[in-house]
């Protein structure tokens, strides 16, 4: 049987001048594409161009929904009270759905960024605010969460789909969460590693920890990130060493 695996990235990610990553390269080699919706990072002149490109290259879309946070870049954890939580899922998925009706493409999912994806990986009351909104805009939406983590199964409870996904450039624990940013070693920036630690993912199904034992994570996503140095090599790498081995890349969600 042969394997598949989706390749993702976080793109549309710029503000009027200011420039983050490189999606046009990024969506030459990924399955599926996280795209910004204008509370974390992105303008809706960047967003489209995004999105059209997206479509040439027939990746699938989701909606990237985040803290209302433009200054933090969505990655502080904002007390936010249920029902607002819930209403800016819908706002943004809205907005990201017109936009991509507009490119002639379409959102399939959604992938929660920054804070609010580790957030509601644990945190049950924000995780149900964000199913809500799902659920209210479109509830054959796919919620892509942390491999393992609990928003997994709660989003399952209500009746959503749902995929795990896995990080390629980051640490991990032996208890298979993310090792935080803040620690030594959290993010990884050689792409020959990366790409054999990916390879074992799908072949293995686990990775080696940061304490250097095999770690056990089943993943049907993985996430290469197109904003840091060397992001598009460590993409490139990863997807050939994947297909050489005779593994698909091909985007959870199909047309």
């Amino acid at each position: 049987m042969i394997k598949t695996i989706d390749l993702n990235s976080d793109l549309g990610e710029s503000f009027g001048q200011w420039r983050m990553g490189n999606d046009e390269e990024i969506l030459g080699i990924v399955s599926s594409a996280n795209v910004a919706c204008g509370f974390h990072a992105g303008d809706p002149v960047g967003i489209l161009r995004t999105l059209k490109s997206a479509q040439r290259n027939n990746v699938a879309i989701g909606a990237h929904v985040s803290y209302p946070d433009l200054v933090g870049f969505g990655r502080r954890k904002m007390d936010i009270a249920n029902h607002e939580l819930t209403a800016d899922v819908i706002y943004q998925i809205g907005a990201l759905q017109g936009l991509a009706a507009a490119a002639g493409t379409k959102v399939s999912y959604v992938k929660p960024h920054g804070a609010l994806y580790n957030t509601i990986a644990n945190d049950e009351y924000q995780a149900i605010a964000v199913i809500e909104g799902i659920l209210a805009i479109d509830p054959n939406l796919v919620l892509v969460g942390l491999a393992g983590s609990n928003i997994l199964k709660l989003a399952q409870e209500s009746g959503l789909s749902t995929i795990a996904e896995a990080f390629a450039d980051r640490a991990y624990t032996l208890q298979g969460e993310l090792v935080s940013r803040r620690e030594t070693g959290s993010v990884l920036h050689d792409a020959d590693l990366v790409a054999q630690r990916m390879l074992r993912l799908v072949t293995e199904g686990g990775v080696e920890s940061i304490d250097g034992k095999f770690t056990p994570i089943q993943a049907d996503s993985i996430c290469v990130h197109g904003d840091t140095p060397g992001a598009v090599a460590m993409a490139k790498q990863v997807k050939t060493v994947l297909q050489q081995a005779g593994i698909t890349i091909q985007p959870f969600i199909h047309s």
